[in-house]
């Protein structure tokens, strides 16, 4: 035999003998090349030259490169649905242009007793939520996004959790990404916003967006990723397969999504309550270490971390709340991750 499998076909079979047909050489089945574009070690301007290839080739597998290019000559048009008042916000609901063919709503709030220019922090849900559930300060979102406006943030929060793709030729993760992108450029034509001075934080899902914005979008200048940090072979078993998409595995793994931040500010939570099949912190911590690496390459190895907590599948808030006070709170916040 050579390195072919020879293809045979059962004709007959007498007395337990079969008789078999050869019908030629047929060379193994080619298993896919996974991951083609992993990070590795080396010099800043190297490790800077991946991000923006890594970027493009990601923004084409999602079929938002027209959009990405066409962003400035795609109007917000703001439409205001509905206000009401608490003792430190405004809080609003706002329709938006997603696209010249779709519209959104955003749920947003802006200090009412803080002098701009103001951070800004778009919140994210996961599974299951909405963009009210992250104000919430009974649910596993500790209410962050309330938190968050009640200390001088603005913030916005959009829905993310559909499973149907809204207009032809996009996918799933695009269109979420897509939207959770617009919130940004919502808070950045704030009058009272600091357009330096914009984050994201998300738990599950809303974790695994916030990964795909901070990587995406280097406006982000302060990124919380809470009940995500694992890897693609965890998330094949056990998980909604949502997160997948043609040629995304060929390209790279979470680590690498997650190291398009650097060397902006990131940080991970997991809880030490997490089921093993779902994002424990011991394959957590797996990742993180090839994370870093792009952070020590753009000498910036104190801007990231993970923060394994006491808790489960959950928002760790005081570190949420410390992490974005020492980023982006105020114009001389400093440049190291708690």
């Amino acid at each position: 035999m050579t390195s072919s499998t020879r293809r045979l076909l059962v004709i007959a079979s007498i007395s337990s003998i079969a008789i078999f047909v050869c019908l030629g050489d047929v060379a193994p089945a080619q298993q896919p090349q996974l991951r083609s574009m992993q990070y590795s070690k080396g010099s800043a301007a190297a490790a800077e030259r991946w991000q923006r290839e890594v970027r493009s080739r990601l923004v084409e597998l999602m079929k938002l490169d027209d959009l990405v290019n066409d962003r400035p000559q795609i109007a917000l048009d703001p439409r205001v649905i509905g206000v009401e008042q608490f003792d430190a916000y405004r809080q609003q609901e706002v329709e938006i242009n997603a696209t010249s063919q779709r519209r959104i709503r955003v749920l947003a709030t802006v200090p009412k007793n803080v002098d701009g220019p103001w951070p800004a922090v778009v919140c994210i849900h996961g599974h299951g939520g909405n963009r009210r559930i992250v104000y919430d300060k009974r649910s596993v979102y500790k209410g962050f996004a309330a938190e968050l406006a009640a200390r001088g943030y603005a913030t916005a929060s959009v829905n993310v959790g559909q499973h149907e793709v809204y207009e032809q030729g996009r996918t799933l993760m695009g269109e979420r990404l897509w939207d959770v992108m617009r919130c940004v450029d919502y808070l950045a034509a704030l009058p009272g916003v600091d357009a330096g001075r914009i984050g994201c934080g998300g738990l599950s899902l809303g974790g695994e967006m916030a990964m795909w914005l901070g990587g995406i979008d280097t406006r982000m200048a302060a990124t919380v990723s809470s009940g995500f940090l694992t890897r693609m072979d965890q998330m094949e078993h056990n998980h909604c397969m949502c997160w997948k998409f043609d040629g995304l595995r060929e390209l790279v793994d979470f680590a690498d999504i997650y190291a398009l931040t650097a060397p902006r500010a990131l940080l991970c939570q997991n809880g030490v309550k997490e089921p093993a099949s779902q994002f424990p912190p011991s394959i957590a911590r797996e990742a993180m270490a090839e994370v870093r690496q792009a952070y020590v390459d753009t000498g910036k190895a104190d801007n990231v971390a993970l923060r394994v907590h006491d808790g489960g599948h959950e928002i760790d808030l005081p570190n949420l709340l410390a992490f974005f006070d020492r980023h982006i709170k105020s114009p001389a916040t400093g440049s190291n991750a708690d």
